[in-house]
């Protein structure tokens, strides 16, 4: 496992606990979505579970514990995640995890537990959770790790070390892309860099120029729905389809850029500057009051696109919203 070129501030920082021995028995990973948080806590915990770590703090690689570790065998590295993708972590996950914690670590390092996304804890395991930071165990490390720090509660927070994860600079990002997808054009970079505000791994997921063209018919269906030419409830119909495609990312960029349009003649920073042209004219037609409330709107989806809802109902409502947000106001 290596780490990504602009973890090296946050690798520093964590491998100065090792080094003064004040390893915290509860750490908190957070910063936004696209940074490698999971990468740089399994480097950690792959470090604090090496036999001889090197001088640089990186776990040796060819220990035995190292070998459990690529293995994905070592007893003393436990992973916490929803058992599937889109669910909650249980109440039962956590009582399993609580149980194997009243045994001592198997070898004579520590003990480390991770669980991503932190956030994705239901409120029972939550507050079965706190017993964890409570009654902490021997030599055993938790460490939490989540995109929106925010939706954890404050008891957890309180009892965690935190550790913010650095953003890196647009150089090293698009530095770093270029060497992942060397056939991306500088636009293409340029484009991506702005989309996800700098997160390199959500970047590189982007990369795909398959992706780039799905957002922009998605985005031209958005402004055909504007200029009331087409159905909501059709490109709803069209849009729950479209699986690991992060539309509500793209409205709420796309609003965002609307609200800075409204207020700068010349706004800087837009998510999507490609699309100025079009998002300055969608901002001059539409009342303020009626973009904010769109944008509570997109906001609230995004907390419940991962529970049972109906997808294409929660598509149909935010497009028929958007739909009557802009009757009367199209040219």
């Amino acid at each position: 496992m290596n780490l990504l070129p602009w973890q090296q501030k946050d690798w520093t920082h964590l491998v100065a606990y090792s080094r003064q021995d004040r390893v915290p028995q509860a750490l908190l990973i957070h910063g936004n979505k696209g940074l490698g948080k999971l990468q740089l806590a399994s480097q950690f915990a792959f470090s604090l579970l090496c036999e001889k770590p090197g001088s640089d703090g990186l776990n040796c690689d060819q220990c035995d514990r190292c070998l459990l570790l690529k293995a994905e065998t070592h007893p003393d590295f436990i992973q916490i995640k929803p058992e599937e993708p889109g669910k909650s972590i249980t109440i039962g996950q956590i009582r399993s995890l609580i149980t194997r914690l009243t045994l001592k670590p198997q070898f004579d390092t520590y003990r480390v537990v991770t669980i991503n996304p932190a956030d994705l804890m239901n409120n029972a395991a939550s507050n079965a959770f706190l017993k964890c930071l409570e009654e902490p165990t021997e030599r055993t490390i938790l460490v939490l790790i989540t995109d929106n720090i925010s939706r954890l509660p404050a008891t957890i927070i309180s009892r965690c070390q935190k550790l913010n994860v650095s953003i890196p600079n647009k150089e090293t990002v698009i530095t770093w892309l270029k060497q992942k997808n060397p056939s991306l054009l500088a636009s293409h970079l340029e484009t991506l860099f702005n989309l996800t505000q700098g997160s390199p791994l959500q970047a590189l997921a982007y990369s795909d120029t398959k992706i780039l063209t799905l957002r922009n018919d998605c985005f031209n269906a958005w402004l055909d729905l504007a200029k009331h030419q087409q159905h909501p409830v059709v490109i709803a119909e069209n849009w729950h389809k479209l699986t690991d495609v992060p539309l509500l990312h793209w409205m709420a960029t796309w609003t965002v850029d609307m609200m800075k349009c409204y207020y700068q003649q010349n706004p800087v920073r837009l998510y999507n500057p490609d699309l100025r042209d079009q998002l300055d004219l969608l901002s001059q037609q539409l009342e303020l009051k009626t973009l904010y409330s769109f944008y509570d709107l997109i906001l609230i989806s995004q907390q419940r696109y991962n529970t049972q809802i109906n997808k294409q109902s929660l598509f149909e409502e935010i497009l028929i919203n958007w739909f009557e947000a802009n009757r009367g106001k199209t040219s």
